[in-house]
């Protein structure tokens, strides 16, 4: 099966264990400080090793207007986002907020049918109503108000389905890895200059270990997430990829579950109907090949 897919599960499955170690690492951390710290870790972690691979000789060789591209990525996806979402999710319920967030693959669809010609067949609007109806489940209840935090929600929701538009368009011509450590470079740098210019940097003196420890923590989930993300990207519809990272939300729950946390049957639901919607979207023979992909992973590490 294409390999893509196979990436961007692991991304989803990633993602599904970020969410929820980063629950707690926001509640001792300023979030603007703590996406930035993150940030800056994994672009280390990317820049030893673009210089391992010899990946850095291809940075001399980018056109000005892959550079305006690659900024671009790391402006509209890697740090105004950020600002917005944290700041909507600080005037609005948290719930409602993430639930606006999930519904990106809506406007990654309507933005790649536009600018990169994707097609978006029956099978999509099917598993998008089993997508939407799995995520409406898991707000428990539904109370909207015309709050300017929403409205700062979704512009950051619409930015990264702009970014992963044009982070697909990119990764025609360049490597995963290329882009994402100009998504990270980029990004540190802008947030750096918000932090700058608000007067937030003096927080970092106040650090301690703890804080420390989850950043390291969520740093690690992070590097994993867009190495496997923009390698997967780059192989199938930008469309599907989204679809397939709400499997994430599943995750989440389930480890909540594990771990003590109040999950009702309700959850469990919106689990099923995700993975449907999931499974809706890129048909049975696709998703069959990508239980037979992790199966054959689990087999060969034990």
């Amino acid at each position: 099966m294409n390999k893509g897919y196979f990436l961007v599960f692991l991304t989803a499955i990633i993602s599904g264990l970020s969410i929820f170690l980063s629950k707690f690492g926001v509640s001792v951390i300023n979030p603007y400080i703590f996406t930035w710290l993150k940030n800056l870790m994994v672009l280390v972690l990317l820049t030893g090793l673009l210089l391992a691979l010899k990946d850095w000789q291809i940075l001399k060789s980018l056109t000005k207007k892959q550079w305006f591209l690659l900024i671009a990525i790391g402006l509209v996806g890697g740090s105004i986002p950020f600002l917005l979402f944290f700041k909507g999710l600080s005037m609005v319920s948290a719930p409602l907020g993430s639930f606006i967030h999930k519904t990106m693959f809506i406007y990654v669809a309507f933005l790649a049918f536009f600018f990169l010609k994707e097609k978006i067949d029956k099978r999509f609007f099917l598993g998008g109503f089993f997508l939407i109806l799995g995520n409406l489940l898991l707000l428990k209840k539904l109370s909207f108000t015309l709050e300017p935090g929403y409205f700062l929600v979704f512009l950051a929701t619409f930015f990264w389905a702009a970014e992963n538009t044009i982070s697909k368009y990119v990764l025609k011509e360049l490597s995963g890895r290329i882009v994402a450590w100009a998504r990270m470079f980029f990004g540190a740098f802008f947030i750096f200059i918000f932090l700058l210019g608000t007067d937030q940097l003096s927080l970092l003196v106040d650090f301690n270990l703890i804080q420390v420890r989850w950043i390291l923590i969520t740093a690690v989930f992070l590097f994993g997430y867009v190495m496997t993300w923009y390698g997967g990207l780059r192989y199938i519809p930008v469309s599907q990829a989204t679809v397939i990272l709400l499997f994430g939300a599943p995750i989440t729950t389930l480890l909540s579950f594990i771990f003590g946390r109040e999950v009702i049957l309700q959850d469990f639901l919106a689990g099923f109907l995700i993975i449907l919607g999931i499974i809706s979207v890129l048909g049975l023979k696709q998703t069959l090949g990508l239980i037979k992909e992790m199966k054959t992973l689990m087999y060969v590490r034990t």
